[in-house]
């Protein structure tokens, strides 16, 4: 992988898309933002799920669809989980105090980040995610050193 830091995988299904997202969560040392992007049923909350088991939950991981925020208070490290898709207007973000989500050492998993553009952050790394026949391709750029450095240390999976 080069410094530009793109990386394309093929997943061959869930279960790969899961293992993929515990890889990631093994590779952050702070925190992180990852956007999600990718139709409905791409698998973002997929590779979420993969993300948050991977830094210690045990529950079940579901899309905040009509929440707009789903938070996991894990030993470790804070985790949230946004879902955008329904959001009206960006503004509304900052009525919910979107700025103190993104902590330090929080991660940070936005779907549907364009609906949130200029009151979110820029991510670490974008995520894309594909239908490529019965299983998916996911592409992942790096727009930081933070995320340079995880997707070096993932860069082992392909």
């Amino acid at each position: 992988m080069s410094q530009n830091s793109t990386l394309t995988l093929s997943l061959g299904d869930e279960e790969a898309t899961v293992e993929l997202g515990r890889r990631l969560a093994s590779s952050i040392i702070e925190g992180a933002v990852f956007y999600m992007h990718g139709d409905l049923g791409a698998g973002k909350t997929t590779m979420t799920r993969g993300i948050v088991q991977g830094l210690g939950h045990t529950g079940n991981v579901k899309s905040p669809t009509y929440t707009l925020v789903e938070p996991y208070e894990l030993p470790s490290k804070s985790v949230y989980h946004f879902d955008l898709y329904r959001l009206g207007d960006p503004e509304e973000l900052e009525f919910m105090g979107i700025r103190d989500y993104f902590a330090a050492n929080a991660v940070c998993i936005v779907e549907w980040p364009e609906k949130g553009e200029g009151f979110i952050p820029n991510p670490d790394i974008d995520i894309y995610l594909a239908y490529e026949g019965d299983a998916r391709t996911v592409t992942l750029k790096a727009h930081s050193e933070r995320g340079i450095q995880v997707l070096l240390a993932i860069s082992s999976y392909a």
